[in-house]
Order: structure tokens, then C-alpha cells, then sequence
């Protein structure tokens, strides 16, 4: 086998890989579609069936809790629909605004956020990214709770302040706050204080619960993230649209299982989630945002998973407290609302929490998807523009595989070298394809010409192309960025499809390099259409990738064009016979 059609091999490996990628997101199932408007409206998420049992038993307790759980003795406990199915009044919901969020809330619930600076689309004046949503088309929500023994409702929370209903971050100000309490006269007194900060995302929710009935009281916290599954637009799936593949369900860490998730289609289909973690989270992911629950990393919570009609949920509960009368208790959490940016993940100082960042299912393409982005972003610090840094990437790439790249070059340009001595033993075995290939394994065999070492290079390559490929669909620093002149965004495909034709170009100059001595012509017709299949296929893919996929071309056909000036003289005999 000659290095040509070794290369063959994997050139229409890779389309192999492309295509099974597009067959394998055409086929998975997708969330049933939205009916109609009456269809639309989810019920309470605390009506959600499996969200707290009817028994709380097995709620962890918090480390200085006295009892190992919220439920009292004797106790047969109820159900949080009982808690959580009554509307919250809509004069106690709070605007709070930082610069990076807009948040629509209330003492228990997240019903809106806005994504300030992510707007929707490049046109001016797009509105920005509504990643929560109170609107029942499009319902998104978070919330947290109490629950006192036996299920008892705990009165819902009050302002602080009434008169504060907008509350925005001004100028030099780090932090802005807003606080619901228990109304007058419950006998616990619960005081929850909602955080955001400058330019973050992760929102600090603190709650403190005095007990002030006179008796002994005991109860547990929880928190959910629940949502009618987003739905992608009708002809737009397969791997040209990244909405359509990218995972979108739920996904939760600990430090015993690790990294886990399950995406909507099948929360029902692969059994109930019921895990009590320490240190861990909760998310739901969707195509560069997403929202999770970091509870306190000291106090253990039991995470579980929901489903009621449409809406689907994830939920963490616990940890539960017992109070003696005059006796507080502390929990805090963060809640994440907003895009996958890998420094704030990294900067929450979370196990887990970067792995949000999904950059593929398999464990190869994660890890290297990981490294290539961390290569990236340090370009990008650099130069200042994705689209350069790509193609700086791509430089330093072919500096750590020059030496496979030089010997496959050099291979390729020896068999170059030789073409008149195979032709000649092609002439004289005529038809018998056995004693030909045999006599050119001899010639190699004697001139020490490797025809499958030149094929080393590109198998990495490969990988690094569908390692990339993932990177460029799933960092949402690359949204919307542009590179130059017509590309204006990285992530959606080359509007004018010139850098697919270049990469046609390129291809097709690259094989003009290389020898097809002692291939068939069924195999030669195979080969000389690979440079428009690639271009087909590049043309509908982001413009970032076939930027990379350029660059790494040009530069590889200028290498061999050199190299093969330097190798492909044809030997002195050769010469000397033609003249």
C-alpha cells in the first residue's frame, strides 16, 4: 500500500466521522414541541412529581444539625406541591440589576434574567439573551425553598424594604443586594439575601433562619432549576447548526461519581436520580449558557431529577436543621446564571464546574478540546482577534509535528523521485497487480522509501480538526466574533463560501504534489474528487474551522512544495537514459 492511498484511507475517514456525527444528531430523539398556547402552561415546579417525596426522610442533615433529618418522629410528612403550588403574588417581585444581569425575582424564585451582554443577534439593537423566563412558552426558572417538618409551608417571603422594586449597580460600586424576610408574626424568621457583583454571573444567595416560635422547630432547604426544554428551529439540525447537537439536558457533579449528566430526552427512560453529595452542583445546560445551584461545599444535599408534562427539573435538598427556640442557622449558595466562560467557571474555585464547558462526549476530544482552547484564549490575550489567534495556533501546530510532517513531505517526494522507475514496472507487469506491487514493495524496500510513514501526521491532525471542531461550536467567546472583511462571525459559516473554495484550491494544488503512481484509476477518480467533497462539506461548517483547515493546508503546501523541490530530482541513471 503506497503513502497515497494510505492518505485516501483517511481522508474519507474523516468524512466518515462528519458523517456519522450528522446522522447521529438527525437521529436523536428530539423534546415533544410545544402544542399550544393552553399546552404551554407548566405546572408549579413544586408540583412536580419526585421533586421532594412524600417523606423527607433522608434529607441530610447540616453538620451542626441535632437530628439526622427534617423529619420529626412520628411524623407521615406531605408532599412540596403542598408547600410550592400556590402562585407568588407579583408585588413581591424585585428588578435587580448588575452590569452583566438583569434579574426578575422574587424571596423564593428567579422567574427572569437577562444576559446584558450577549444580545440574541449581530443586528443592532437585538435585545439580549433571556436565559430565565417567566413566559409559559418558554418557561426557565430557579428556586429554592424551605420546608418545615411534617411538609409544612413556610410563609413566603416579604422585601425588605417595600419601597425597593428596582434596584440597579451604579458606578464604583462593587456589589449590589437585595433581602426578602418572613412576614410579621411566623414563627420562624427567615431572612434570604440575593448577591451579584461586578461583571459575574454567579449570584450569592444567603439565608439565615431564626427560630423564634418557642418550640423546637426543624426543617430543610431546597433547590431546583426546572424548564420546558428549548426547542431547535424547524430545518436547522445536523452538525451545520450547534443548537441542534449541542448537549442539552441536565448534568450534576460529586466527587465520588464525578462529572454526570442526562440530557431531557432521557430523564424518565434511564431511571430516577437519587444521590446525596457533599461539595458538588446542579445544572441545566443549553448551547453556551447555562444555570446551576453550588451549594455550600460543607453541607450535603440529595440530588434528584423531576419531570411533570413538559417541564423537566433537577433539584437539590437538604441540608435540614433542628433549631431549639432563639437558635440560627447559616446556609449560603451561589447561583450561576449565564454563559460558559471558562475563566469565571475556574474562578469559582468549584470541582466540576469548567466541565460544564462540554466539548465533547468522548473523553479525547474533552481533554483536547480543553488544551486547544487554553492555547486560544492565550493567542487571543496576544493578538486580540479569535480569527489570528486560530491561525497562530495553527503555526505553532506545525512546529510540534514538523518532524512527522518533514518525513511525510520527504516520503511523498522520494516516490515522486521514482515515478519513471514504477511506471516502467507497471509497463512491464501489465495486468498482474500482485507481481506489480510486490516488485514496488522491492523498489521501496532497496531505495528506503517508508510509503506509510508519511501517513503519521495525519492521524493527529485529523483529531485535532474534530477536536476544534467541538471548541469552536461550544466556546461562547468565539459567539459572534469576527475575524475580518466578510467574516464577522467564527461560528456560523463563511457567508460567501471563499474560504471553502480556497480550501478546494489548496487541496487540489496539494495533490498535484503528490505521486498516484500504482493506484488504479477507480482510485485516482476517488482521489481527485476528495478537494469538492471537502468543500462541500467545509462550505456549510463554521468559518473558524475552515480557517483552521486553510491555514493548515497553506502552510503544509508550502512545506511539501519545498521539500519536494529538494527530493523529487529524478535520479542521475533516470536522467542520463532520457537524454
Amino acid at each position: 500500500m503506497n503513502q497515497t492511498r494510505t492518505f485516501l484511507i483517511f481522508a474519507w475517514l474523516m468524512v466518515a466521522v462528519l458523517l456519522w456525527m450528522e446522522w447521529g444528531k438527525d437521529n436523536n430523539p428530539a423534546p415533544a414541541p410545544v402544542e399550544s398556547a393552553q399546552q404551554q402552561v407548566p405546572p408549579s415546579p413544586g408540583a412536580l412529581p419526585g421533586m421532594v417525596p412524600d417523606s423527607d426522610a433522608g434529607i441530610p442533615a447540616a453538620k451542626d444539625s441535632a437530628i439526622p433529618s427534617a423529619k420529626p418522629a412520628g411524623s407521615t410528612g406531605a408532599p412540596v406541591a403542598d408547600v410550592a403550588a400556590a402562585p407568588v403574588a407579583s408585588d413581591h417581585r424585585v428588578t435587580i440589576t448588575s452590569d452583566v444581569l438583569t434579574l426578575s425575582l422574587d424571596g423564593g424564585n428567579v422567574f427572569d434574567a437577562q444576559l446584558l451582554q450577549y444580545p440574541q443577534t449581530r443586528e443592532p439593537g437585538s435585545p439580549p439573551v433571556k436565559l430565565l423566563d417567566a413566559d409559559p412558552a418558554h418557561y426557565y426558572i430557579a428556586r429554592s425553598g424551605w420546608i418545615g417538618q411534617g411538609g409544612t409551608r413556610v410563609p413566603e417571603l416579604v422585601p425588605e424594604d417595600p419601597q425597593q422594586r428596582e434596584i440597579d449597580l451604579t458606578t464604583g460600586q462593587p456589589t449590589v443586594q437585595v433581602s426578602f424576610v418572613s412576614p410579621p408574626g411566623a414563627g420562624v424568621r427567615i431572612r434570604r439575601t440575593y448577591t451579584l457583583s461586578r461583571g459575574s454571573y454567579a449570584i450569592a444567595v444567603h439565608d439565615e433562619v431564626l427560630n423564634t416560635s418557642g418550640q423546637p422547630w426543624q426543617g430543610y432547604i431546597y433547590r431546583q432549576l426546572a424548564r420546558i426544554p428549548p426547542q431547535t428551529k424547524r430545518g436547522m439540525t445536523g452538525m451545520t447548526n450547534p443548537e441542534s447537537y449541542s448537549f442539552a439536558g441536565a448534568k450534576w457533579f460529586s466527587a465520588a461519581d464525578g462529572y454526570e449528566g442526562r440530557k431531557y430526552a432521557d430523564f424518565v427512560d434511564d431511571g430516577p436520580l437519587d444521590k446525596t453529595v457533599t461539595g458538588g452542583w446542579i445544572a441545566l445546560l443549553q448551547h453556551h449558557f447555562f444555570t446551576a445551584w453550588i451549594p455550600q461545599k460543607d453541607q450535603a444535599a440529595r440530588f434528584g431529577l423531576t419531570t411533570s408534562g413538559q417541564v423537566h427539573g433537577i433539584h437539590a435538598m437538604g441540608p435540614s436543621f433542628s433549631l431549639a427556640p432563639g437558635e440560627k442557622a447559616v446556609t449560603n449558595a451561589r447561583l450561576w446564571v449565564g454563559p460558559k466562560l471558562v475563566s469565571q467557571l475556574a474562578a469559582q474555585d468549584v470541582p466540576g464546574l469548567e466541565r460544564a464547558v462540554d466539548y465533547s462526549r468522548f473523553q479525547l476530544f474533552a481533554v483536547l478540546g480543553q488544551g486547544l482552547f487554553w492555547v486560544l484564549a492565550k493567542l487571543h490575550a496576544l493578538f486580540g482577534n479569535w480569527g489570528w489567534a486560530i491561525i497562530a495556533m495553527v503555526c505553532l501546530l506545525k512546529l510540534a509535528l514538523f518532524p512527522l510532517s518533514a518525513a511525510q513531505y520527504k516520503s511523498t517526494a522520494k516516490m515522486r523521485r521514482f515515478q519513471p522507475r514504477i511506471a516502467q514496472l507497471k509497463e512491464r507487469y501489465g495486468d498482474d497487480k500482485q507481481k506489480f506491487q510486490m516488485a514496488m514493495m522491492e523498489l521501496y524496500k532497496k531505495e528506503k522509501i517508508n510509503p506509510v510513514g508519511g501517513c503519521l501526521p495525519v492521524l493527529p491532525q485529523m483529531i485535532i480538526f474534530m477536536a476544534l471542531y467541538w471548541v469552536l461550536m461550544e466556546s461562547v467567546e468565539l459567539r459572534q466574533a469576527p475575524w475580518m472583511g466578510w467574516i464577522q462571525d467564527l461560528t456560523a459559516r463563511d457567508p460567501y463560501f471563499i474560504l471553502p473554495v480556497l480550501n478546494i484550491a489548496i487541496m487540489w494544488s496539494t495533490q498535484k504534489l503528490t505521486p498516484m503512481t500504482g493506484m488504479d484509476p477507480m482510485q485516482q477518480k476517488m482521489m481527485q474528487t476528495m478537494p469538492l467533497i471537502f468543500g462541500v462539506i467545509l462550505a456549510f461548517l463554521p468559518a473558524g474551522l475552515v480557517l483552521y483547515q486553510v491555514a493548515n493546508g497553506g502552510l503544509g503546501l508550502l512545506q511539501q512544495w519545498v521539500i519536494t523541490r529538494k527530493y523529487a530530482e529524478p535520479p542521475p541513471a533516470a536522467a542520463a537514459g532520457k537524454s
